[in-house]
């Protein structure tokens, strides 16, 4: 969709500027009842639309001219209040463009607003949001949940049937299991495809900002203009995209601990559908084994997870950054405690106490670094199966979106454990996807791929296949 609509706005045959202002009239409807926007920038979206419209007029090829962008709301766009679903920035506006945002922008995108998260992506259902903020309903059914913590984006791009791009960003399944929830596409590239200069950071050694869609080529469409090296990111990669290869034959292991009796029946019988239609088209599909992975990534992503993030959130203070308080009669202590106390909601304490605790002098060999150690066995645990296989199939998760009321009842290690499955291509960093494979009642279903380290290309042209073979099933 998105390649037919910029040629239409940049032939003239379609109007940016109409086509933005009804565009956001929908989204404005839309969001009073799903809930999926933290800031609609009608003005800022507006005043984009006619500067690219002044552009094309002098000649301008924008290769995304009037793609509808909406962003997660840890990612910086200049002068749009941009706080990672945190009261702590609430009124935060930055000076500055995100380096995707700046991409995107060149290219003739129009940037609609911030969706909502997980407060500082802490979470997979997207009900810990921030105080003040209000909880995205899924798209097929409000009583559940959406999916966490880039919930809005799955939302929105569930909702929107336009040219429409949802940037998200993933450190343990954030891209994936809301597109899962909501029956979308979520992409989540090679660590450093995307630099990630200009997000709010939950832990550096895992974020990766990705892509929702609701089809395949909208991917290819966008990727390779938010892709490549970032000067201001030194973890950004220098490898280009393999764009040029083209793929059709796969070599696929579906990975057996995936399946298991933690996996719900019907996700079971979906999985094993797809298998069997990949299977007639003449792929060979093996189960292969990954142990180490799926025994220890919850623990390790956790332990690793939070330590990063208790460091990144210590600058959160109400003194440089962060909500203001008035001082006087305080110590440092009592004042710090105060604003963390007041501004953070109950899920980002928890996540910075864990994290200073594993990162403590006494105890940081006995878990942070232990973890480390074994997140190394697990890189090499795909290392060695992609040496076998071109893709490596799972679940996206093991269960359907849950009732919002049964979400909220969950014990933070409950929660924590579902993540194990879209956990484990995040520790390494490699190429993964959800894609819808089918639905159980009107409640969508996702599969998830991955891929070894910078093959994007090969990822993306196998979903085509899995998208051409579960039409039936995933429109029905």
């Amino acid at each position: 969709m998105i390649t037919e609509h910029v040629k239409e706005i940049l032939s003239g045959k379609k109007d940016i500027e109409e086509f933005v202002k009804n565009s956001l009239q929908k989204i404005v409807e839309y969001n009073k009842e799903f809930k999926f926007m933290n800031v609609i920038s009608e003005d800022y979206a507006l005043q984009q639309a006619k500067e690219v419209k002044a552009l094309i007029g002098k000649g301008h090829e924008l290769p995304l001219a009037g793609t509808l962008v909406s962003v997660k709301d840890n990612i910086c766009v200049k002068g749009v209040e941009s706080t990672a679903g945190s009261a702590i920035l609430k009124g935060y506006k930055p000076v500055f463009d995100a380096t995707i945002i700046k991409k995107l922008k060149e290219a003739g995108a129009i940037i609609i607003g911030k969706t909502s998260m997980d407060e500082f992506g802490f979470g997979g259902f997207n009900i810990n949001v921030g105080k003040g903020y209000e909880i995205p309903r899924n798209p097929l059914d409000k009583e559940r949940t959406a999916g966490g913590s880039s919930g809005g984006s799955g939302v929105i791009t569930a909702k929107l049937d336009l040219p429409h791009v949802a940037i998200a960003e993933s450190t343990g399944g954030s891209i994936e299991t809301p597109a899962s929830f909501c029956g979308v596409i979520g992409f989540c590239p090679t660590y450093g495809r995307i630099s990630r200069f200009g997000l709010i950071s939950f832990a550096n050694s895992l974020d990766k900002i990705g892509l929702m869609t609701k089809r395949v080529k909208d991917i290819e469409a966008v990727l390779p203009y938010v892709s490549g090296r970032d000067e201001l990111d030194p973890t950004s990669l220098k490898q280009g995209l393999d764009f040029d290869k083209s793929y059709s034959e796969f070599k696929i292991g579906l990975i057996k601990e995936t399946m298991g009796e933690g996996t719900a029946p019907e996700i079971k019988k979906a999985m094993k559908n797809t298998i069997n239609k990949l299977k007639k088209r003449g792929f060979k599909v093996e189960e292969v084994s990954m142990p180490l992975t799926y025994k220890y990534d919850v623990a390790v992503y956790y332990l690793i997870a939070t330590s990063e993030a208790s460091t990144n959130l210590a600058k959160y203070c109400g003194l440089r950054y962060g909500q203001q308080e008035d001082p006087r009669g305080k110590s440092f202590n009592e004042y710090f405690a105060n604003v963390r106390s007041k501004y953070f909601n109950k899920e980002s304490k928890r996540r910075i106490m864990l994290g200073t605790f594993a990162r403590m002098a006494g105890y940081r060999d006995a878990y942070y670094i232990r973890a480390t150690k074994i997140r190394t066995k697990i890189i090499k645990e795909f290392r060695d199966l992609f040496g076998k296989y071109d893709i490596l199939l799972s679940p996206t998760i093991p269960i359907l979106p849950p009732k919002l009321e049964d979400a909220l009842k969950l014990s933070p290690l409950e929660t924590y454990s579902i993540d194990n499955l879209n956990i484990a291509p995040n520790l390494p960093g490699t190429p993964h996807a959800s894609i819808p494979i089918g639905k159980e009642g009107k409640l969508p279903i996702g599969m998830m791929a991955m891929t070894n380290h910078y093959e994007e290309k090969k990822l993306l042209d196998f979903l085509k296949i899995v998208e051409d073979l579960n039409q039936n099933e995933v429109q029905k």
